[in-house]
């Protein structure tokens, strides 16, 4: 069996998506998963998120990327004005899978975690595809990206190009809230609302396929009921 290349789309703290996810995929050890970050915040457990992820790290070659959630996330550890800006965006969710006080604050985080973290690349950029969070300039290469492209920038089906690479780009951070995601051929976005109503998505990267779960671990195929 060739070796097998995921990507996985915004987490944001439904561990049990993920959990349902990962017992689908069954990852070998020759397996590459790659996570588009946006594991953490909105959601109900972005611990347990990250338990499964560090976890997952032992049994295949993961790679996560550092999404806008987890930069601010980062920059919360340093600054009350940016934990003030991060608690009211999905922080206080992350850090109440933590601790049940009344106002837990950013030391709850364990230092094995916050080092997880901060090991989170960029972007990934392969022969054939490119793996961002965000977005992308379409006229710079990969490594003259700006962090808010990568990070913070949506990308709007009437305002998007081709990479000058030629490669496709697979990407998150876009909210699809119809669930389903959106494949223009040159971009694939994976973000298909699992914290709202919608699934946490997988995509087997060589063959398209997809596979997605929701927080009631309920599985499904495009064009079949959840099961």
């Amino acid at each position: 069996m060739p070796d097998r290349l995921f990507a996985i789309g915004d987490i944001h703290g439904c561990s049990i998506a993920l959990l349902t996810l990962i017992e689908a995929i069954d990852p070998q050890p020759e397996d590459s998963i790659v996570v588009l970050g946006d594991v953490v915040d909105c959601g109900p457990d972005s611990k347990g998120v990250l338990d499964q992820l560090i976890t997952l790290a032992s049994r295949c070659h993961l790679v996560t990327l550092l999404g806008n959630h987890e930069e601010m996330l980062l920059n919360a550890l340093d600054s009350r004005s940016e934990f003030n800006y991060w608690f009211k965006l999905g922080g206080e969710q992350t850090l109440r899978s933590y601790s049940s006080a009344l106002r837990p604050g950013p030391e709850v985080i364990p230092n094995e975690h916050v080092r997880f973290i901060r090991s989170f690349q960029p972007y990934l950029e392969i022969t054939d595809f490119i793996f961002v969070h965000a977005g992308y300039d379409p006229d710079l290469p990969m490594a003259r990206q700006s962090e808010r492209s990568l990070r913070w920038e949506s990308m709007h089906p009437d305002k998007i190009a081709p990479h000058q690479s030629g490669k496709t780009v697979i990407a998150g951070h876009t909210r699809q809230k119809s669930g389903e995601i959106l494949d223009v051929g040159f971009l694939i976005i994976l973000d298909t609302d699992a914290f709202g109503s919608g699934f946490l998505t997988a995509m087997e990267v060589q063959i398209g396929a997809i596979i997605q779960a929701n927080q009631q671990g309920q599985l499904r195929r495009p064009g079949s009921a959840p099961g």
